[in-house]
């Protein structure tokens, strides 16, 4: 017997005339998959799921073991609105295994078994992340669109239809938008969607940047994730606000602390802090990222906290009387090519390894800490996240509770994966080589 929801989907599907639906997941590394079915599948797709070979998805099975079970998640359920000739619709799906149990490789599985982790402590987990990006003229020609910085308005931002657009096409599948503007980079842009459990977020964030590069093609542009795509400018991050909530109660929110955070949100800041280092990888997972990660762009590279020093790895934005439930951290390291859910994942298990250990809040870093020397920052105990790639790998291949989080399957393969990437990337002559070296060697 169908669920209320998947009901509510075969009754659209039949009123709007929907042949088509797309079934969505992601990889491992964070990219968008999908199959389509036609409607005369989709209740068959409810009940016993969609089988596919997982073992051409990187991160999934190997080929002896290929066989795959894509259940979509009717809760999802929405029209595409980029498709014009007849309307197609979407729902995300749980991926398993033939026998019926939950697949190990699916990053939202693991993002729900973390979840309930969460759940089973009395936490409900939301996030808000600001996805930064970039419009270029085209894929391979990363030339500015525009001269302005943040917050231009016309006629230094010309990409403001883009980014209309694009909004109207993210509220038309039901994902709320805050904040819509220019970025500090030339070209570079941000729309901040409004925060929402972290399941449903981690969706949002899939249909966000399929979004994004969608409305991009429709104007003969090219728009890009990538952290660090033109040196010398600010890179694009994924700051990620986060709270957790205990029913209708913002856990962190104590109106009689000096910082109106709770024991509970200053051993979350101490477990994030503490366990920074090792999750960067899942953060921040591609040799590019560590190209943002510098000091002088305005990316964290120190771990510390702070209220008002956005040079701090994580940031208590200041509180507003009467505006409790919005009592937050922003976690700032994270860049927008990451997979979202493994992150999310991997940011709340930090914070819980915090609560469940009892981690003390550190000092508060009121200093900028890029001007402080590296004896200054030895002493007031403030570490550094990984400097490149091997570094990240080397700490979360280390790390139990990037281990427990991703669980065997994933883990492995994100370290396998990683070392492949980096072997790759160090054998590659770059044009910065070649420019320096070949005139005088």
């Amino acid at each position: 017997m169908p669920s209320a929801e998947a009901e509510y989907v075969l009754r659209t599907v039949e009123e709007r005339g929907i042949r088509f639906v797309r079934l969505w997941f992601t990889d491992v590394l964070g990219f968008l998959k999908s199959f389509t079915i036609t409607s005369q599948e989709l209740e068959g797709a409810f009940a016993d799921g969609m089988g596919f070979d997982g073992s051409s998805i990187e991160g999934f099975s190997r080929i002896q073991e290929s066989d795959m079970i894509a259940v979509p998640d009717a809760a999802t359920f929405q029209l595409i609105p980029w498709t014009t000739e007849q309307p197609v619709a979407r729902m995300f799906c749980d991926v398993y295994e033939p026998d019926g149990s939950p697949f190990d490789g699916d990053p939202r599985g693991v993002l729900k078994r973390q979840l309930q982790r969460a759940a089973d402590l009395g936490f409900t987990f939301y996030v808000g992340p600001e996805l930064e990006y970039f419009y270029f003229k085209a894929e391979d020609d990363p030339t500015f669109l525009d001269k302005g910085g943040y917050f231009d308005e016309t006629p230094l931002d010309v990409a403001t239809d883009y980014r209309k657009r694009t909004v109207v096409y993210l509220e038309s599948m039901g994902i709320p938008v805050e904040y819509v503007h220019h970025e500090v980079a030339p070209s570079q842009h941000e729309i901040d969607l409004r925060y929402a459990d972290a399941l449903t977020m981690a969706d949002n964030v899939m249909t966000y940047r399929i979004t994004v590069k969608e409305v991009a093609e429709e104007f003969g542009i090219y728009a890009t994730f990538m952290p660090k795509p033109v040196a010398g400018v600010n890179g694009s991050g994924m700051h990620t606000h986060q709270s957790l909530f205990e029913g209708d109660r913002n856990a962190f929110f104590d109106d009689t602390d000096e910082y109106h955070l709770t024991k509970t949100a200053k051993h979350y800041i101490g477990g994030l802090l503490q366990h920074a280092p090792e999750i960067t990888l899942v953060t921040n997972q591609w040799v590019n990222s560590y190209k943002r990660l510098v000091p002088g762009f305005e990316a964290p590279v120190y771990v510390c906290w702070a209220r008002r020093n956005r040079s701090a790895l994580v940031r208590v934005p200041q509180y507003k009387p009467g505006k409790e439930e919005a009592t937050r951290i922003e976690y700032r390291s994270p860049d927008p090519a990451c997979n979202p859910y493994l992150a999310f994942a991997a940011m709340l298990a930090a914070g819980l390894a915090g609560i469940e250990a009892e981690i003390d809040l550190p000092p508060e870093a009121s200093n900028n800490i890029y001007e402080m020397t590296p004896e200054e920052r030895e002493t007031a105990g403030i570490a550094s996240l990984p400097e490149d790639l091997p570094d990240a790998i080397a700490l979360a291949e280390r790390s139990q509770v990037l281990r427990d989080v991703l669980g065997e399957h994933v883990h492995e393969f994100l370290i396998r994966n990683k070392r492949e990437e980096w072997d790759a990337y160090k054998s590659y002559v770059t044009p910065y080589e070649l420019e320096r070296y070949l005139p005088i060697l």
